[in-house]
């Protein structure tokens, strides 16, 4: 899955929730999760976009990992609606399916982006050979 796909995964997710959103009932309990449940699955695409616009490595890294704490966020909020009662599982299921899939694909994408850090860190830092200068005086 390329950028362009992953960022339209991720706005496709905060319009579902949207839709789901609007279908429900008022309540102050369900009005609250579902206040929080916008606000972090609409988040995963802005920081999503924001990560691939990262000025650095560094940057990139720290913005998905918040990518992956929204997503996970989002399931807990789609938990606590099921566990509650508040809304039937069968209504959950295809939302909580992909924010499971998103929280792994910004998990692993995570993992690669710190594990590629490091391998650049340890490439630059590294002193080659052809790149030492031996003084004059040393040589015999």
């Amino acid at each position: 899955m390329d950028k362009i796909e992953l960022k339209r995964r991720t706005q496709r997710f905060a319009i579902d929730v949207i839709k789901f959103i609007e279908e429900l009932p008022n309540s102050r309990s369900l009005n609250v999760l579902c206040n929080q449940l916008l606000r972090s699955s609409s988040s995963i695409g802005a920081n999503y976009r924001a990560a691939c616009k990262g000025k650095s490595t560094a940057d990139f890294i720290n913005k998905i990992v918040i990518v992956e704490e929204e997503a996970d966020e989002s399931i807990y909020w789609l938990e606590l609606m099921e566990e509650s009662g508040l809304v039937s599982s069968t209504k959950l299921i295809v939302l909580k399916k992909e924010a499971d899939e998103l929280t792994a694909i910004f998990t692993a994408i995570g993992k690669t982006a710190k594990a590629n850090q490091q391998i650049n860190k340890l490439k630059n830092s590294s002193i080659k050979k052809s790149e030492i200068e031996i003084p004059k005086s040393e040589i015999k």
